[in-house]
């Protein structure tokens, strides 16, 4: 396991004691913010390529040749 020393400034040291204020140790609210950190990421990244994807011309006129195909009334 890695060991990660940070210094911190006076905003995230208030926010570091008041999220261990309950009782919970600054690695463990560390860790979860990385964790959380990651995952807010991770959904922007895909939010992004989502957004790619919907506008892609490619894909777009794949759709409407697809819904031709089928009928209007399937594609709904």
């Amino acid at each position: 396991m890695a060991v990660l020393t940070v210094q911190i400034d006076a905003k995230t040291e208030k926010a570091l004691a008041e999220l261990t204020a309950d009782g919970r140790s600054a690695t463990d609210v560390v860790r979860e913010a990385l964790l959380i950190a990651n995952r807010l990421r991770r959904m922007e990244v895909a939010r992004i390529e989502a957004q790619e994807l919907a506008n892609d011309p490619d894909d777009l006129a794949e759709i409407r040749a697809i819904r031709r195909d089928l009928g209007e009334d399937c594609a709904r």
